[in-house]
């Protein structure tokens, strides 16, 4: 399975983890025609292609959809790839990037460094 996704792909993906539980791609629809607009054809299309990369399962009756991965594995492949591209695969840098000139709240660097403790 590729975990890298396109938007419009996170975005049905979304939905599926939103609900946590199986939807119908007319519901998925449904839903994504209220939050984005899109008809009921894109929504079919971008199912579709999910469904190729293994990202979901299309099971009957009515075209059932069943979410393969984990949010958590698209978004650790996200990061590692704009870590990859854009910080020559530098954690550190993209860490500087992020808390430069951002006053954190203590708890939150609270919770950093037990991340960064965890790590070691």
């Amino acid at each position: 399975m590729d975990t890298k996704l396109f938007d419009s792909e996170r975005k049905v993906m979304e939905v599926l983890w939103e609900a946590d539980a199986p939807l119908t791609a007319k519901e998925i629809a449904a839903k994504l025609n209220d939050i984005v607009g899109w008809n009921k054809n894109t929504t079919y299309t971008v199912i579709k292609k999910c469904v190729e990369k293994g990202a979901i399962q299309r099971r009957e009756p009515n075209f059932q959809c069943f979410p393969l991965i984990r949010r958590e594995e698209v978004q650790t492949a996200a990061a590692v790839e704009l870590v990859d591209k854009v910080f020559d695969g530098s954690a550190s840098l993209l860490f500087a990037s992020l808390l430069s000139g951002k006053q954190l709240p203590p708890e939150e660097v609270r919770r950093l460094r037990t991340l960064i403790d965890e790590l070691e």
